[in-house]
């Protein structure tokens, strides 16, 4: 049995989530808030992190690899090597140039905190450049984003692309996502009507609220 470690509230718990639900791998999940995690398993504290009977893992991506090795039976990689590096491109892409960008709004747009002015429009001017970027390599003519499967890029876009949207619609008072990407809409409105999906958005804000109070 595998154990998924960390909270809800966090996206790349739940890009692993999404995938050992759409998967139909049975798991567990067990509750540790950052600075509670297990440094032996996570050495930088991050989550999520989970536990195999071969030993832990952590870092999503790496996670992410092996139930998609370990449970091949619902397969969210491709089969065909090209197909499959597509896939791998856009969680790249997502993590790296849009979420992690977008990662440096967080403090001041959902914690109270405060980010430079200078930080501000630095940021801003990337994900002008990100966000179209992204839709020239995401498949919205498409069912998924990666074409006509559910595929590991879907559980990263659904679970980063609504972080970007809100952080930078709270920090500029304009949507960049949806004002830059129109086609992200209709994406995740229609992925929001998945029944895994709806079970991940709706503990992410069961758990977020927790986590809220818990730092208040």
């Amino acid at each position: 049995m595998l154990t998924l470690i960390g909270f809800a509230a966090s996206n790349y718990y739940n890009k692993v989530k999404l995938a050992l639900l759409e998967k139909n791998v049975r798991f567990d999940e067990e509750l540790a808030w950052i600075g509670e995690t297990d440094l032996t398993a996570s050495p930088l504290g991050k989550v999520p992190y989970l536990r195999t009977d071969q030993g832990m893992l952590c870092e999503s991506a790496a996670i992410n690899e092996y139930i998609e090795a370990a449970y091949p039976d619902i397969p969210l990689l491709p089969a065909d090597p090209y197909a499959a590096a597509k896939v791998r491109e856009l969680n790249l892409y997502l993590e790296l140039h849009l979420e992690l960008v977008a990662r440096n709004l967080y403090p001041e747009a959902f914690f109270g905190g405060k980010v430079s002015d200078g930080l501000k429009q630095k940021i801003g001017q990337q994900l002008e450049k990100n966000i179209p970027a992204f839709g020239k390599l995401a498949r919205f003519d498409t069912p998924f984003i990666a074409g006509d499967r559910f595929t590991l890029a879907d559980c990263a876009a659904i679970t980063h692309l609504p972080l970007v949207a809100g952080a930078t619609r709270l920090i500029y008072g304009r949507d960049l996502l949806a004002e830059l990407l129109p086609a992200s809409r209709d994406y995740l409105k229609r992925m929001g009507q998945r029944p895994h999906v709806a079970t991940v958005n709706a503990d992410r804000k069961t758990n977020t609220d927790a986590m809220l109070a818990r730092y208040a």
